[in-house]
């Protein structure tokens, strides 16, 4: 006789028929009062079990129409890639990757003058609270919001390069347009920490209840100095990230990308 209070006891069940396919990614759980008769349980504990997986993130509720398997449609990120001169948009390859992977990429776009945020700030090496350019992209793939990206440019750099100051795209990407400034990005440096969505977080991402966050932190280097910071946040479930290191010529091109 399992120890377990009985909810969770049909958490776990219902758990293992989604991984082992049983309930398929889109379908309906059985109604409320299927479960009951199955399981021998009283509604508020079904309920209960209900809203446990919920809260994982497994499984979605909607009024009228009961509960119903997430959709995980995972998108690959190969991070050392991402960033290649030959790009648009800011140079990196979200537009690229996601087309070539048979899917749909769509981006809004806002800049802003604002004062630096004291973590930004750490990694710019600037004080808080100095102006930087915010060049803010609010990313999907397939109409489902896939990553916000938020990248941050000290003053002194806009002084000397205020075409990041303008509304819209640059069309050569900003790396390109530094380059031509003289100021070349030389390197990059990555952080990468996941927690739980703040509230614009989760509205911007459209993140379900138990469902975390990826922050991956680049911050990219001239010769003496760092010259950006960008923030990109991800969703965890949809999201899955991979970096290529040395020489990988005994790798497979069957093996998982």
């Amino acid at each position: 006789m399992s120890k377990l209070p009985k909810y969770r006891q049909v958490a776990d069940v219902l758990r293992r028929e989604i991984d082992n396919g049983t309930h398929q990614p889109g379908s309906r759980l059985p109604s409320e009062s299927e479960l009951q008769q199955r399981f021998d349980a009283s509604r508020n504990t079904i309920r209960n079990g209900l809203s446990l997986l919920v809260s994982e993130g497994l499984i979605t509720s909607s009024q009228g129409l009961g509960y119903e398997v997430k959709s995980h449609e995972v998108f690959e990120l190969n991070a050392s890639r991402f960033e290649n001169l030959t790009f648009p948009q800011n140079g990196d390859s979200y537009v690229t990757d996601v087309t070539n992977a048979g899917r749909r990429p769509h981006q809004t776009f806002r800049v802003e003058m604002l004062p630096t945020p004291e973590t930004v700030a750490e990694h710019l090496r600037v004080e808080p609270g100095t102006t930087a350019v915010l060049r803010f992209c609010h990313r999907y793939v397939d109409d489902v919001p896939w990553s916000t990206q938020a990248t941050y440019y000290p003053e002194w750099l806009v002084e000397k390069s205020p075409r990041l100051a303008t509304p819209g795209d640059i069309a050569e990407g900003t790396t390109s347009y530094l380059a031509a400034q003289g100021i070349e990005q030389i390197g990059y440096f990555d952080e990468i920490a996941a927690r739980m969505p703040t509230p614009d977080e989760a509205r911007l991402l459209e993140i379900g209840a138990g469902v975390p966050v990826m922050l991956w932190t680049r911050t990219g280097y001239s010769a003496d100095r760092p010259i950006r910071c960008t923030i990109t946040t991800f969703r965890g479930d949809l999201n899955r990230m991979n970096y290529e290191i040395g020489d990988l010529s005994a790798r497979s091109e069957n093996e998982p990308q």
